[in-house]
């Protein structure tokens, strides 16, 4: 799926990307205290460490930031899933890593994964069907890992399974985020990640999801 364009008025694409780097980051910490509505641009600006002027050199709108913040959670979780799509294919030890590495990626931008969620009905029309949309590409991800785990023969599994379980690691992997007031106090993000690849591959193995001659 193609970005959807943020225009900016600036052509230089990295100092584009290195900007809103900064936007996003001052932009998170604001939605997070005072929420979208509540926050201004130039709160954004200031946050970020430049003018108002700069900022709307690389945004035309606020929403503009909030789509930034969606999109670049989507980025990141395709750049560490693509690297696995690439190595080691179908195997039950680069499902394993695919998971492994999505859930650190939720660990790293949790703040975003939060705002995302929260302020997300604050996108504009054309915008929100474009996150929305991202995050079906995010469990289509674990889609095809799956599917060239089954065409490997490291898994048989049905069609349906195959859905149900990408977008049931994508919830538990925001699971981290959302609950962690709680969770951070019980596991640590290593045990977190085993405990659920665990409890996972318990499911696949039983019943008509198996891996192939029985292996966990």
């Amino acid at each position: 799926m193609e970005k959807r364009e943020v225009q900016a008025s600036v052509k230089d694409e990295r100092l584009v990307q290195r900007r809103r780097d900064q936007m996003i980051k001052g932009a998170v910490a604001l939605f997070k205290e005072k929420g979208f509505h509540r926050t201004t641009t130039r709160e954004i600006a200031n946050a970020a460490g430049f003018s108002i002027g700069t900022l709307y050199e690389y945004i035309r709108t606020k929403e503009d930031v909030l789509y930034l913040v969606c999109d670049s959670i989507y980025d990141h979780v395709s750049e560490r899933l693509q690297e696995d799509l690439e190595h080691k294919q179908g195997t039950i030890e680069s499902l394993k890593l695919g998971i492994a590495n999505y859930f650190r990626v939720i660990d790293e931008m949790q703040a975003e994964v939060l705002v995302m969620y929260q302020e997300a009905k604050s996108l504009t029309k054309d915008a929100l069907p474009y996150v929305l949309k991202k995050e079906n590409e995010m469990a289509a991800m674990f889609e095809k890992l799956l599917w060239l785990c089954v065409e490997n023969g490291e898994l048989e599994i049905t069609e349906k399974q195959i859905k149900i379980i990408s977008h049931t690691i994508i919830v538990e992997g925001q699971m981290w985020s959302f609950r962690r007031w709680t969770l951070q106090k019980l596991f640590t993000l290593d045990e977190y990640i085993d405990l659920q690849t665990e409890l996972l591959f318990s499911g696949l193995t039983g019943g008509a999801c198996h891996l192939k001659g029985g292996k966990q």
